[in-house]
Order: structure tokens, then C-alpha cells, then sequence
């Protein structure tokens, strides 16, 4: 049985338009309103930078019993993570910019993303390379490998740039075992090296050479001590392979732009700022803990450039106060509302039909006086 039905003869410029004005309403509508739907691992994330929060507001109670007060000028945030500009631990220029913006609990989220993205599970080991120029990073990445239940190995380098863990009775060694013996932390680092210049403070005097050991000392940490750099990196390898007790090492973390950690100067331009799964190309004979990870196939995640990583997952880089925890894209990530979108696309769909296949908006529209040039409905099999 033959079905009959009714279609114009012509399309109404006006009920063209009239679609096309409902299509862009209908695109302005769903921009308007997106809704935030949470990321991925979103339960790891707030527990990481949650135990970050409490781990840098210990720092700032620990440096506080120490007598050292707080200077607003250059820690607005009043988080006791900002150093000085020069003291005996110090080595090369910071950036006080960068140390501001990396007083953020909210990157132990980000760290948590990364390792996730490189496959890392729970009850792996990792090993990590922290110094004392971002205390505060140092702070989110133990809390995401706590938080993730791993297994680190850590070794640090003691010194520190302008604006860290320089203060010369308080470095970032004795921070992080005022968070140990607090209980905020579970691990600690079981060996440090000078750091600063080939991880071996050259250029520094004798004097700052001796602030540096003292604090290793007074810490009961083993003392990474080498002449040169190829040693210096063969030794932090030995104690990565040694305390990892035969299991794969399942990535390498490193904070800031140590040259151990990082290679020298060509080194430091081939690891992209965040996690690298790829081995660099043109290394040549750049050297460094970073590269050896790296050529064995081990994911690497590499805490640099922290403003732009602040940026880059929609972090606060304000720097007035310190964020709370679960602040940032890295948690929340505003999405098109798909029903409302699909909603609008019906909409759509059907003034089509109604214009277009059947004669119903023909008869809405049926009020101009140029009725003939369009055409009265015909009859169609």
C-alpha cells in the first residue's frame, strides 16, 4: 500500500532562517551550560592533596619551633615553604615566582595523573630525585606515591636555589624529617648527595660545603660523595638498584632541574616539563639519572617549569593563599551537557522534518504575502 503525503514545493527563506537561528540559540545554550564532571582516579587525587595540605602545614609548625619567622613580602601565603635569597645552602639563581606558584597541595593530584598515566599500580616501587629548591613539590610527590601505597626510594640533594629549603639549620632534610617523626610521612630519604653544580656544590666555599655535610650528618643519611658527575650518577643508580631489592623499577621522579638528576646543559632541553614515556632523541652523550631511566624504558616524570605545569592543569597561580585541596581542572573538568545537547539536537532534527519533509511548517509559516513564489504543497507518493 502506496503512502501519501504532503511536501512543499519550495523551502521558505523564513523558515530557513528561522532553523538556522534555533541551531546557533541551541549551540549558545549548551556553551552556556556545561556541567563539571569529575576526572579520573578523583578519590586518589583528593587523598594525595589532602595529605599534602597536612604535610605543608606541619613544614610551617616545624619552622616555626625553629625560631625562623615568616617573611610576607616574599611568602604572601604566610606557608613558611619560601626561603631566603642567599644563605650557606644556596646555590644557583631561583625563581621566587616558581616557589610561590609550587605552594599548592593540589599537585599531588597532578602527580597522581601522571603516575597513573604511566602505568605505575599500587605496591609498585619508584625511585625519586628531590632537592631542596621546591620543598613543597617534594611535599605533593610523597604524597601521591603515599596515597597510591608505593614503594619509593628516595635520595635528595640537600643544597637548594634562592627562595627553597636554604635556611642553613632548616633544609629540606630536616623538613622532611620533622614530617617523618610527625608521621605525616611513612618514608624519607635514605641517602643525599651536596647538590648544586654536578650534584657536587662546586663553586660553593668551603664554609657552604660544610653547612651542606653537617645537615646530611645531622640527619643520619647516607652521604652520596663523588668526584666526578659519571660517578656521582653511577652512584645514585647502585642505591636505586640496591634498595629496590630485585623489583622493576616502575618510573623515576624528579623535582626541579638538578644536573644529576637532569644531564647537563643539553640535557636539561630534553625532557619535556611533566611525564616523558618516550625516550628523547638526540641524546648524544648526555649523561644522567633521568637518561639511564629512560633508555631502560622507564617512565619519566620531571617537576619543572612549575608555573606552566600549574597552568597547564588548571591550577591556581595566584600565590596570595595557598589553595585548598581539590581545587583545579586535575579534579573537576567542565564538559558539554550531553542531554541538553542532545536535546537541542532533536529540536533541530525536527524543525527540519517539519519544514523540510512535511507540509506542518508550511502552515505555520503560511502568513506572507508571496505565498506563490513559494508554492502551495503538493501531493507526494
Amino acid at each position: 500500500m502506496k503512502k501519501i503525503y504532503w511536501k512543499p514545493q519550495a523551502i521558505s527563506r523564513r523558515a530557513l532562517a528561522l532553523i538556522a537561528v534555533l541551531s546557533l540559540a541551541g549551540v549558545a545554550i549548551v556553551e552556556r551550560f556545561p556541567v563539571e564532571a569529575p576526572q579520573p582516579n578523583y578519590a586518589e587525587k583528593i587523598a594525595a592533596a589532602e595529605l599534602a595540605d597536612a604535610a605543608l602545614v606541619a613544614v610551617k609548625e616545624a619552622r616555626l619551633g625553629q625560631g625562623i619567622p615568616i617573611d610576607s613580602s616574599s611568602d604572601p601565603m604566610e606557608s613558611g615553604l619560601i626561603g631566603v635569597p642567599m644563605s650557606g645552602a644556596t646555590t644557583v639563581i631561583g625563581h621566587l615566582r616558581a616557589k610561590q606558584v609550587s605552594v599548592n597541595p593540589n599537585f599531588a593530584a597532578v602527580i597522581v595523573e601522571m603516575l597513573q598515566k604511566a602505568g605505575v599500580r599500587r605496591g609498585d616501587t619508584v625511585a625519586i630525585g628531590v632537592s631542596g629548591s621546591f620543598p613543597a613539590t617534594n611535599c605533593c610527590v610523597y604524597a601521591a606515591v603515599e596515597s597510591l601505597e608505593l614503594k619509593p626510594v628516595i635520595i635528595s640533594s640537600a643544597a637548594s636555589s634562592q627562595w627553597g629549603a636554604n635556611y642553613d639549620h632548616f633544609l629540606w632534610l630536616d623538613m622532611e624529617r620533622a614530617l617523618y617523626e610527625r608521621g605525616v610521612f611513612q618514608h624519607r630519604s635514605i641517602a643525599a648527595s651536596v647538590g648544586g653544580v654536578e650534584d657536587r656544590g662546586l663553586g660553593m666555599s668551603e664554609a657552604q660545603l660544610q653547612v651542606i655535610r653537617e645537615g646530611i650528618q645531622r640527619n643520619n643519611l647516607e652521604f652520596v660523595d663523588a668526584t666526578t658527575f659519571a660517578e656521582g650518577v653511577d652512584k645514585r643508580m647502585a642505591i636505586y638498584d640496591q634498595h629496590a631489592g630485585g623489583r622493576p623499577i616502575a618510573a623515576y621522579i624528579n623535582v626541579g632541574g638538578g644536573t644529576i638528576s637532569v644531564g647537563k646543559r643539553v640535557g636539561k632541553r630534553l625532557f619535556e616539563p611533566g611525564l616523558n614515556l618516550d625516550l628523547p632523541r638526540r641524546l648524544g652523550g648526555v649523561d644522567g639519572v633521568m637518561v639511564r631511566f629512560a633508555k631502560e624504558g622507564v617512565p619519566v616524570i620531571h617537576l619543572t617549569q612549575i608555573v606552566d605545569l600549574a597552568e597547564r592543569y588548571a591550577l591556581n597561580t595566584d600565590a596570595s593563599h595557598i589553595p585548598s585541596p581539590g581545587q583545579g581542572g586535575v579534579f573537576v573538568a567542565e564538559e558539554y551537557n550531553r542531554w541538553l545537547a542532545g536535546g537541542v539536537l532533536l529540536s533541530v532534527l525536527g524543525c527540519l522534518y517539519a519544514f523540510i519533509h512535511s507540509d506542518v511548517g508550511f502552515r505555520i509559516l503560511n502568513v506572507t504575502p508571496k505565498r506563490e513564489a513559494i508554492g502551495q504543497p503538493r501531493q507526494m507518493v
